[in-house]
């Protein structure tokens, strides 16, 4: 599927772009910052870091951990968190709207994707 990839850059860092969207939805989902790397394919060092760096790109923290203990520990998204990722998601899908007719007419000038014979 062809669609465009939107990275929001602000100053020199990108703020958000698909996969810290796709990294805050699976801390939405899993309520963990390991898990979310787990079910991405990501090291735990890596989800951690792409969180430090959007927790101080925004002006609050948009994901927030909770301290472990007897009932375990855990993350999940602030209200400032939620409300980036919808408005993140909103941008795409009008991004989307906006070019897919382009996007089906430049995909025509790519040579087509070479299918293996071996199988």
């Amino acid at each position: 599927m062809t669609r465009p990839r939107i990275r929001l850059l602000i100053g020199d860092a990108v703020a958000l772009g698909p996969g810290k969207a796709r990294l805050l939805e699976a801390i939405g989902t899993t309520g963990s910052i390991a898990a979310a790397a787990r079910a991405m394919g990501m090291s735990y060092g890596r989800a951690w870091q792409l969180v430090q760096a959007m927790n101080g790109d925004f002006r609050a923290p948009l994901v927030e951990r909770a301290a472990g203990g007897r009932g375990g520990g855990g993350a999940g998204l602030t209200e400032l968190g939620r409300d980036a990722l919808e408005r993140y998601r909103s941008m795409e899908a009008r991004a989307d709207a906006a070019v897919a007719g382009d996007l089906d007419e430049f995909a025509g000038l790519l040579r087509p994707p070479e299918i293996d014979d071996a199988v």
